[in-house]
């Protein structure tokens, strides 16, 4: 009896495992919910909407997108939390939720390495070292001289965690120290800088190219390993005297850890074409950010990094979770 019992349970195991077979390799049978836990019309989103329109028009099923901004990305990161874990709700993840977060937000309420897999890299986008238009400062030697004489005299605006951690990890190897000036949005911070209210910021060269173009503010230094293509006379931090730092903004697409490995391989490889389309590659240099190539396995090894060399900067910094 005991063996009938056994057998029936295991053709019953093996019946389930093959349905889920099935409906995996027919993934996907609807549409698709990707949440952007971003504000209408902010970059995230716009990325967002893009590889939304070229995903749907390669997964012949409708993606689309649902903007739950707030909280430092932790709204929408906790919807996808919470949502079914069937590869029907995806989340575009950001260095700020899934990599600044963890080190700075106290009690946490989700872990990004734990509840959630990495489908995609997609964007990133360097940041920019700027001062008014009117500033002394004329390069970052300049900047970095007038720190070392009067240690903390200068101001240093940031508006968010990944903006700050950015700040403190070029002012520990340039051996220098800022007051740093937080804000609660872009604009505002901006405005102070080009009216002169604080000395230096540190924010995307999206945010600052229209002020810079404008001979508003001057950007002293690009972020990236590379110079940017809208500001080529620009010197990177890099070649400025600090070979070991880079930093960007960047985006991922990410789906619940327990979605199969055959929806994930079956996003994965869509993201590929996704990216090497010709929408969205003319996006990003229109946007002046460079695409995230990284397959489920790099962009896992990225976020880890990215963690890592965080959470050294915040702690040489005295920053504690809050």
């Amino acid at each position: 009896m005991k063996i009938m019992h056994l057998a029936g349970a295991l053709c019953a195991l093996a019946l389930s495992a093959s349905a889920a077979q099935a409906r995996d390799a027919a993934y996907p049978t609807q549409p698709i919910r990707l949440i952007v836990p971003f504000a209408p019309g902010s970059t995230s989103d716009n990325s967002g909407r893009i590889v939304a329109q070229q995903l749907a028009t390669r997964l012949g099923q409708a993606v689309t997108v649902d903007n739950m901004p707030g909280a430092d990305g932790r709204i929408g990161i906790m919807a996808a939390k919470n949502a079914p874990a069937d590869g029907y709700t995806l989340v575009l993840g950001s260095w700020t939720n899934l990599s600044v977060n963890p080190i700075l937000v106290k009690d946490l309420p989700y872990d990004p390495l734990k509840d959630f897999k990495p489908i995609s890299g997609v964007t990133r986008s360097m940041l920019g070292i700027a001062v008014p238009a009117n500033s002394p400062y004329k390069t970052l030697a300049d900047l970095v001289a007038a720190a070392k004489a009067q240690p903390e005299k200068l101001n240093f605006g940031n508006f968010a965690w990944g903006y700050r951690l950015a700040t403190e990890w070029f002012s520990s190897i340039a051996g220098i120290r800022f007051t740093p000036i937080s804000y609660k949005s872009t604009s505002q911070m901006n405005t102070d800088l080009i009216g002169g209210q604080i000395d230096v910021a540190m924010d995307g060269v999206a945010s600052l190219a229209p002020s810079a173009k404008a001979a508003k503010l001057r950007i002293l230094a690009v972020t990236g390993e590379k110079r940017h293509v809208e500001f080529p006379d620009v010197p990177t931090i890099r070649e400025s005297g600090y070979p070991d730092y880079a930093i960007y903004g960047w985006s991922a697409l990410m789906a619940r850890t327990e979605v199969s490995d055959a929806i994930t391989r079956r996003l994965a490889d869509t993201m590929k074409e996704v990216l090497d389309s010709r929408p969205v590659q003319e996006f990003a240099e229109k946007g002046g950010s460079e695409l995230l190539k990284r397959d489920p396995e790099q962009m896992r090894a990225f976020n880890v990094k990215e963690i890592a060399t965080l959470r050294t900067v915040a702690d040489k910094a005295g920053l504690v979770a809050q």
